[in-house]
């Protein structure tokens, strides 16, 4: 398997420890954070490819989080977590961009199929950015997907 980022973001904080462990035992290279906020400060500093979101935290819940990440960095996928089945909001994410939808608890390789899945997805859209600007001589940052020519800012 490819190295890739995680960005795991959930406010209970027993849940999210356990879910790092677990995940970096099966070397994966994986972060957390206990917010939104702290996500989108997280994510100006560090490359993600694939955020795992809880849907309820309090602050900026999952589904605004989601809409600015979508916004900043639109190549990075992310799957939203939630321990309150509600099918109006599990549309909502899949509408603003989620790659897919998981229910708690969760299974440690259910998910860690949807991360790889998503990683794919995140690196199939890259590939094919990278052979668009070279047809037409663009550089393009494919963590936030700002466009350059020449150095310059678009």
């Amino acid at each position: 398997m490819d190295a890739f980022n995680v960005l795991l973001v959930d406010d209970e904080g027993d849940f999210l420890e356990t879910l790092l462990k677990r995940m970096k035992k099966r070397n994966v290279n994986v972060k957390g954070v206990k917010s939104g906020e702290e996500a989108l400060e997280f994510l100006k500093q560090n490359p993600v490819d694939v955020v795992v979101l809880d849907v309820k935290m309090p602050g900026i819940d999952g589904i605004q989080t989601l809409r600015e990440i979508k916004k900043t960095y639109p190549l990075i996928e992310a799957i939203m977590l939630t321990g309150h089945a509600s099918l109006e909001v599990a549309i909502e994410g899949m509408e603003l961009g989620a790659f897919d939808y998981l229910m708690k608890p969760i299974d440690i390789d259910d998910l860690l199929y949807k991360v790889q899945d998503a990683y794919e997805k995140k690196s199939i859209h890259g590939e094919k950015i990278k052979n668009m600007e070279k047809g037409v001589g663009l550089t393009i940052d494919s963590n936030n997907f700002g466009t350059t020519k020449g150095g310059g800012a678009y």
